[in-house]
């Protein structure tokens, strides 16, 4: 064998190895640490029963170590454009919890209100059922099951949802905001304390049960004008949808959950303090009352409020095209701020209590009838992928390519409930889907029938973001990558960039009718 055959040969080695090398590299870098990892549960309603309920509130706000100062204005820390920053724990390094939402770059200056984990958990004597959310731009699958195996060392519950309120104004916990697009935003540390405190709200939950009575109320229509939809068709989800627990024993308020189909960020990007943005307000009031100097003008309930998205994909938002009048002062804010999120969440704890004092409608015995299916998507988004192999997101693959996720739907009494595993497009929960001239897929709609056309129950709750964050969920029909974009748009859609594929709206549209079908018998 002469030395030129050597040569090649030996290179050739190399670059096998390389490969290989790089190979095991991916593999381990978009490894799925569960596996195995299902969740199928199938619970028959029984007889009505005495139901019980328990809520707690856990703080997750955190501490704020270095500070910086914002030289140029521009909201980012760019510290070769001068901005500063004060090593105050003295490591050398500049320790900073990066704001989810809008543009990278956004380190956190200080606190404008605290984050929460906020649970709920209802019993009907046969089956224990737990909803908490967390203040965050959402949580992946993979967070939650450890937020499961938590709660499981220590109390009993037979299903948890976990729901993220998707604040723009709270620390980064999926990895995609961070000091640059090439470096998560996930303080590592903080995101493990969040999931410990999760679990916990349901232990605390479960720790203050008591007996109690349901309420529900829809208000369809009085918070339209806050949220638009920024993108055709518009179709939205509107109505405030109310669940109160009252003490069966004390005639108390244990809790009030209020679920709405907007974006958290009304206070929009040109900040830099942590907060829920208007959950925050809407919880506070229906808590504490509003007042107007010394002043009582809408008395509070006290117990629990917990807020959670609805469908807001599309997107839904209080823009800054959008006035918002504080119900009690009469100023009127059209320029994104605290006090725009403030008179919103004014607003919406005005209409909640409107809305239980006059067409609530209670019960005193009810049983849960649950399903829960754990399935697989395809990622078909290059970046998503990008990212995972890269570390920037925290999220393995569930076989090659492949995303696991879960849906879930449940009764209690006579309401309806449905998870979505990220941002569900309104139409394909409601109905309007459209098929526009040059859409990228030549179909007729395929997310058919509206899934609130099929869903039990008088009232119907839409829980989005639940149990995984894994973006827009956009009917393929509507699916627009390709110019020239549909409906005149000259710079592209948002929503695409920030999905799985154009396969997720048919999937998720598919499983949720399965579910609904199952709990349907």
């Amino acid at each position: 064998m002469n030395q030129t055959v050597r040569r090649t040969l030996r290179v050739l080695l190399i670059v096998a190895g390389v490969v290989v090398i790089l190979a095991i590299w991916v593999r381990w870098r978009v490894r799925d640490p569960y596996p195995d990892y299902e969740k199928n549960l199938s619970v028959k309603d029984n007889l009505p029963g005495s139901i019980k309920t328990g809520f707690a509130a856990i703080k997750i706000t955190p501490e704020i170590i270095d500070t910086w100062t914002d030289v140029n204005g521009d909201n980012q820390f760019t510290p070769g454009e001068g901005d500063t920053w004060e090593d105050r724990n003295n490591n050398g390094e500049f320790d900073a919890y990066w704001i989810a939402g809008f543009q990278h770059k956004r380190a956190a200056q200080k606190i404008h209100d605290d984050l929460w984990a906020r649970a709920m958990v209802i019993d009907d004597g046969h089956t224990r059922l737990a909803l908490v959310v967390v203040d965050a731009i959402g949580l992946f699958h993979e967070d939650v099951i450890r937020i499961r195996k938590k709660i499981a060392e220590e109390a009993s519950v037979d299903y948890t949802a976990v729901t993220a309120t998707h604040t723009h104004s709270g620390p980064d916990l999926l990895g995609l905001w961070g000091k640059s697009r090439l470096k998560s935003g996930v303080n590592e540390a903080y995101k493990s304390e969040v999931l410990d405190k999760v679990a916990r709200a349901v232990i605390q939950a479960s720790e203050n049960i008591r007996p109690a009575q349901i309420k529900y109320a829809f208000n369809t229509n009085d918070a339209a004008s806050m949220v638009e939809d920024t993108r055709p068709p518009e179709v939205q989800d509107n109505a405030l949808k109310i669940m109160q627990a009252i003490d069966a024993r004390k005639d108390s308020t244990l809790g009030t959950m209020v679920v709405w189909g907007n974006h958290p960020e009304t206070s929009w990007s040109k900040h830099l303090q942590l907060s829920s943005d208007f959950p925050h307000y809407l919880r506070h009031y229906l808590e504490e009352g509003i007042h107007q100097g010394d002043s009582l003008v809408m008395p509070g309930y006290g117990g629990t409020t917990l807020f959670f998205p609805g469908a807001i994909g599309g997107l839904m938002s209080t823009t800054p095209d959008i006035t918002i009048e504080d119900p009690v002062t009469g100023r009127s804010y059209k320029k994104p701020s605290f006090e725009k999120a403030d008179a919103q969440g004014k607003s919406l704890a005005m209409m909640v209590k409107k809305s239980l004092e006059t067409s609530a409608k209670t019960l005193e015995k009810a049983s849960i009838n649950l399903r829960a299916k754990t399935f697989k998507l395809p990622m078909e988004n290059r970046l998503f992928k990008l990212a995972a192999i890269l570390g920037i997101i925290k999220q393995g693959f569930n076989g090659w390519g492949m995303h696991r996720t879960e849906m879930a739907a449940f009764t209690i009494g006579n309401a309806g409930f449905l998870t979505f595993p990220g941002e569900i497009y309104p139409e394909i929960v409601y109905g309007g889907i459209e098929a526009p001239e040059g859409r990228d897929y030549p179909v007729e709609p395929i997310e058919v029938p509206p899934l609130d056309k099929v869903m039990p129950g008088e009232y119907h709750f839409y829980l989005g973001l639940t149990s995984d964050e894994m973006g827009y969920i956009i009917p393929k029909s509507e699916w627009d990558k390709k110019k020239p974009y549909l409906y005149g748009d000259e710079d592209g859609h948002y929503g695409e960039s920030n999905s799985l594929g154009p396969e997720t709206g048919v999937i998720i549209h598919q499983k949720a009718m399965e579910i609904l079908s199952e709990i349907g018998q």
